[in-house]
C-alpha cells in the first residue's frame, strides 16, 4: 500500500454519520472517504480559496504527514496505530467555532482541551519511530514562514513545527485570505456549519490518512476506535 512517494498522517476526523462530515464535504468540495466531488456553496471563488484544505481532506492533525522510514511498512503502521487506539478512551470535544487563525478560517476548540492535547501528543511520540526524516527542502520550506526558537527546536527533533507545546487543534476551512475575502467567508462559514457544530461530538477514534503521490489527495485508509 505504502510506495516511495505515499504519505501517511493521523488526524482526528467526525465520525461518519456527524453531521459536521457532510457540511465539511460541501464546504471543501471532496468527500475525504470516497474522495467523491461534492458540490460547493456558490462563493466567489471558493474552489481556489480552499484548494489546500480539500488536498489535505478535512481533519485535525494529531501526527503530521510523513513518509515511513527505512525498513518500516504500512502494516507494521497499522498494528502499532491499532495498539496505540486500543489504549485511549473517548473524550468529549469541546464546543467548535468558525475562527480566524493567522489569517485563515479554521474550526477550533472555544476552550482548551486537556484530553487533545494528551491525544496528539500521544500520536506524535508512540508513531515518530515510523517517519523518515524530512529532506532539507522541506525543512527549508517550513522555515521561510517565521518560527520561534521552540518550533525550529520541534521541527529538527519531530519533523514539524507544531507538536507537543507548539500543537494548536484546528480543522482547516480555507487558505490564509485577504481582509476583503475574509468579510465574504467568515461569515459564509459561519452561517454554513451553525447547526453542524451545535451538536455534542465525542472523540472516539483515530484516522490514518494516506496521499499516494504529492499533490494528490488524502483520503482516510482506517479508522482506528478507542479501548
Amino acid at each position: 500500500m505504502m510506495s516511495g512517494g505515499t504519505r501517511v498522517a493521523i488526524y482526528y476526523a467526525p465520525t461518519t454519520n456527524d453531521p459536521l462530515t457532510a457540511a465539511s464535504a460541501v464546504w471543501l468540495g471532496r468527500d475525504p472517504v470516497t474522495n467523491a466531488a461534492v458540490p460547493q456553496p456558490d462563493l466567489p471563488d471558493i474552489a481556489a480559496i480552499t484548494d489546500d484544505a480539500r488536498m489535505y481532506g478535512f481533519h485535525a492533525t494529531l501526527k503530521p504527514p510523513m513518509r515511513l522510514a527505512d525498513g518500516k511498512t504500512w502494516d507494521q503502521l497499522l498494528t502499532a496505530a491499532r495498539s496505540l487506539a486500543r489504549t485511549l478512551k473517548p473524550f468529549n470535544l469541546p464546543p467548535l467555532a468558525v475562527m480566524d487563525l493567522h489569517g485563515f478560517l479554521a474550526l477550533r476548540e472555544t476552550h482548551p482541551s486537556a484530553d487533545l492535547q494528551n491525544l496528539a501528543d500521544a500520536c506524535v511520540e508512540h508513531l515518530d519511530h515510523f517517519r523518515a526524516p524530512p529532506p532539507e527542502e522541506e525543512l527549508a520550506r517550513r522555515r521561510r514562514s517565521p518560527l520561534t526558537p521552540e518550533q525550529d527546536a520541534m521541527l529538527v527533533r519531530w519533523g514539524y513545527p507544531y507538536v507537543f507545546g507548539t500543537w494548536f487543534f484546528h480543522m482547516t476551512l480555507t487558505r490564509r485570505l485577504t481582509p476583503e475575502e475574509r468579510a465574504i467567508y467568515q461569515p459564509a462559514a459561519e452561517t454554513h456549519f451553525a447547526d453542524a457544530i451545535k451538536h455534542p461530538r465525542r472523540v472516539t477514534d483515530i484516522c490514518l490518512y494516506t496521499q499516494p503521490a504529492a499533490g494528490a489527495p488524502f483520503t482516510i485508509a482506517e479508522r482506528l476506535p478507542f479501548g
